[in-house]
């Protein structure tokens, strides 16, 4: 979006230097010209009960997507197991607008899920697993995602309340970490956010 054109709109929440200057960040156009802070707390004010896990032992590329989709979902907030620096190339900048907190061990990170009385569900194709299409995820709870080609480790499925699988029929061992994290936020989506609010533009 270029500069404002007409007279100046009396909203503190816009963001003087955008209305002068244009605005091309890569936000919904209900946020045009607002600034950085007040887009945060809009979105603080309606985010979901779900938050978003993924675990990072060797530096895994896929973190930047899942940080992108996250963002769209609204999930609560993005949690990084194991080392904390991950490319950022891939959240495209989202991660301004996302809660990402770090947690350096597996039995840090579950104990922070249990403190506040979420339930751990961690997403792969393992023996044992149950179909992500047919259970019913709770409300408040964390998605757990595993590192590309290797999936969960075996501390976070110990830890974990239930281990779910996406249901696949082709000749691949697994989808990508990004993709499963699409799959298993939209499964949630499904089951408990307003879904007329999310096509409202």
């Amino acid at each position: 979006m270029g500069p404002w054109e007409g007279p100046l709109p009396d909203d503190p929440r816009l963001d003087p230097e955008l209305l002068a200057q244009g605005d091309r960040r890569n936000v919904v156009d209900r946020y045009r010209y607002w600034r950085h802070e007040e887009i945060v707390a809009d979105l603080d004010a309606r985010r979901h009960g779900f938050h978003v896990a993924i675990e990072n032992w060797q530096h895994d590329f896929n973190i930047g997507s899942v940080v992108r989709t996250a963002n769209a979902f609204l999930a609560r907030e993005v949690h990084i197991i194991g080392r904390r620096r991950w490319n950022r190339r891939g959240a495209m900048v989202t991660d301004r607008y996302q809660h990402v907190r770090h947690h350096p061990t597996v039995e840090e990170f579950a104990a922070w899920a249990r403190e506040r009385g979420l339930a751990v569900i961690g997403i792969d194709n393992v023996p044992g697993s149950v179909p992500l299409e047919t259970f019913a995820l709770p409300r408040e709870c964390v998605l757990v995602f595993g590192q590309e080609s290797v999936g969960l480790s075996e501390e976070i499925r110990q830890a974990a309340d239930a281990v779910l699988a996406i249901a696949q029929y082709g000749s691949t061992r697994s989808v990508n970490a990004g993709a499963a994290a699409a799959i298993a936020m939209h499964a949630w989506v499904r089951q408990h956010a307003d879904i007329d609010a999310g096509h409202a533009g």
